[in-house]
């Protein structure tokens, strides 16, 4: 069994495949203070409750956009299962042809959705990769399955974190979709702007990116926390895919593994 980690600035996020099988994912909060020892006991913990054994896993894969914790998680791999994992690098193969002004300022997490997007979804159209997570992300590939560049936005709840944290009265609340843009009580006015906000900046984005690719067939591909919430309320997201991640973590280990066996 391989074991994917995406390692982001709120969450890490697991999974576990067999084969091509995912036999599970969970994800923990990112804590910058814990030991390998607290993130491996927590790790063996979470496989155990799913039935599945630590010494089960054979290999593995990080994507980090956080660098204090990866040797913290390659270590905790290392002395809890056993493994040397494959990371998200410069060196690593990833079949991803790419025309931005300094390829090594990608993130992972971007690089891996590329990936991951054309392998699953490529059809010979351009597409749009929108990752709701802490930052709010848009990768665009065009036709010849190129990142050819994109935006970095606030993320959801990082706006909301400010907003809250910047002023005195007001509450923190759930994101979530209020029934009216014309809200009537606090909590319900703080939703219309986050969510409603956040879903003009994504269509609007969206339609630029569109006009710029002079292109009106365009396949846009949301993934992260907020995925299911912005596809609701936005009308340009095609398709939802939460664990893209994950799948092009998969993936790429598959094709740096089959090299190092040649």
């Amino acid at each position: 069994m391989i074991l994917c980690i995406d390692v982001g600035n709120t969450n890490i996020k697991y999974a576990v495949f067999d084969g091509e099988e995912l036999k599970l994912s969970f994800r923990v909060a990112t804590d910058l203070k814990k030991t390998s020892d607290e993130y491996g006991s927590q790790l063996v913990g979470m496989l155990k409750s799913r039935g599945v054994a630590a010494e089960s896993v054979t290999g593995g894969i990080i994507s980090s956009v956080v660098p204090s914790l990866d040797y913290t998680v390659a270590h905790m791999l290392r002395l809890y299962l056993n493994i040397v994992p494959m990371q998200i690098a410069p060196g690593l193969k990833t079949g991803l042809r790419m025309r931005a002004d300094n390829a090594k300022e990608v993130g992972a997490d971007r690089i891996v959705n590329n990936v991951a997007a054309i392998r699953e979804y490529g059809d010979g159209r351009p597409m749009i990769v929108i990752d709701f997570g802490t930052a709010t992300t848009f990768n665009v590939i065009n036709a010849n399955d190129e990142f050819i560049g994109g935006v970095i936005a606030p993320g959801i709840k990082g706006s909301l974190d400010s907003l809250v944290n910047g002023t005195a009265k007001l509450p923190r609340v759930e994101i979530e979709a209020p029934k009216s843009v014309i809200a009537t009580n606090t909590v319900t006015n703080m939703q219309a702007g986050i969510v409603f906000g956040f879903a003009g900046l994504v269509d609007y984005i969206v339609k630029k990116i569109k006009k710029e690719l002079k292109a009106s067939d365009v396949l846009t591909i949301a993934t992260g926390g907020f995925a299911e919430t912005m596809a609701q309320e936005t009308r340009c997201i095609d398709v939802i895919d939460k664990m893209l991640t994950l799948k092009g973590l998969k993936y790429l280990y598959d094709l740096n593994y089959s090299e190092e066996e040649k």
